[in-house]
């Protein structure tokens, strides 16, 4: 059996899902799901200090960037102790995981280890199923791959094809809070899919910087608070990055109760399967007429 050390939260997902937790060796310090993965030895570290207001982060973190391409540390004695036979990371953002280059620098040229290096790249959601496969190949299961791609596309299909003749509510979708941050890559999707026009962020783009001048002239019918890393508990601590700025009592989605808080760091800031539940989720925000999945007060909350 292949051993296998995955350092994204998405990747850990997938390998799972795949029916090949077994295989997995060790974890990124944020690989919580499914749960047992929590009893494998991280082998990743922030560094810097992710406690504090939201503000205070987006500093540190950028101040990291300043001085080194990853703000993550990648435990070099642990992954020789493991010796695994392919690392799962990713290439699309300095931010979320140990970046490739650092895996490169550590796993290959310091090491010399011979283990396979697959850096996962998902920018849209064609990427993220792309990835299914990627995965599936690289640890010999091309056909689980193939199944599990068909499974997650059924499922969103199925809602976007529901959705689709439904009034479309204008949709702000947060990533970050202060400063304010629109979701961007594959949440655009998500949102048309859940039948909502989504007004800001750009299929396939990362994440853009949002001002409040801008979030005031599109006044969105609905918003949806989504931190990337943040469950229910640090979202609503960080609220008040929202709520006392004085335009917030005046926005459209504030006085029709149309406000929704999403655990992002389980749902729509990963990159796996599980971004079907999300699609979910936002279905269930916009039109909860139409569509029950059981995700609110798990996934989603009514501010």
């Amino acid at each position: 059996m292949l051993r296998v050390a995955s350092l994204l939260p998405s990747s850990t997902e997938i390998v799972a899902a795949l029916g090949l937790e077994e295989s997995l060796v060790a974890r990124s310090h944020e690989c919580d799901y499914p749960a047992s993965v929590k009893a494998l030895p991280p082998i990743t570290a922030p560094k810097f200090n992710p406690d504090g207001r939201s503000y205070d982060i987006d500093q540190r973190v950028k101040a990291v960037l300043q001085e080194a391409t990853s703000v993550y540390l990648l435990d070099a004695d642990l992954l020789k102790t493991l010796q695994p036979d392919v690392i799962l990371t990713q290439a699309q953002c300095e931010v979320c995981a140990v970046s490739l280059d650092e895996v490169r620098r550590v796993a290959c040229d310091f090491l010399g280890l011979p283990a396979q290096i697959v850096a996962l790249e998902p920018n849209r959601l064609s990427d993220v199923l792309a990835d299914f496969q990627r995965v599936a190949e690289a640890l010999g299961v091309p056909e689980r791959g193939e199944s599990l791609v068909r499974d997650v596309q059924a499922r969103m299909n199925a809602i976007a094809e529901q959705a689709r003749p439904l009034h479309q509510p204008r949709v702000a979708t947060l990533e970050w809070l202060d400063p304010l941050m629109a979701a961007g890559n594959w949440i655009p999707e998500l949102v048309a899919m859940a039948g909502g026009d989504n007004l800001f962020g750009v299929e396939g783009q990362h994440s853009p910087w949002l001002t409040w001048d801008a979030l005031i002239a599109s006044d969105p019918d609905i918003l949806v608070v989504l931190p990337c890393g943040y469950d229910f508990a640090t979202t609503y601590r960080e609220l008040s990055a929202l709520t006392s700025h004085p335009a917030w009592p005046h926005l459209r989605a504030v006085k029709e109760g149309q406000v929704f808080i999403t655990d992002g760091n389980q749902y729509f800031n990963r990159p796996g399967p599980r971004l079907a539940e999300s699609l979910e989720i936002l279905a269930e925000i916009f039109h909860p007429e139409q569509f029950h999945f059981g995700h609110e007060g798990t996934g989603w909350q009514r501010l």
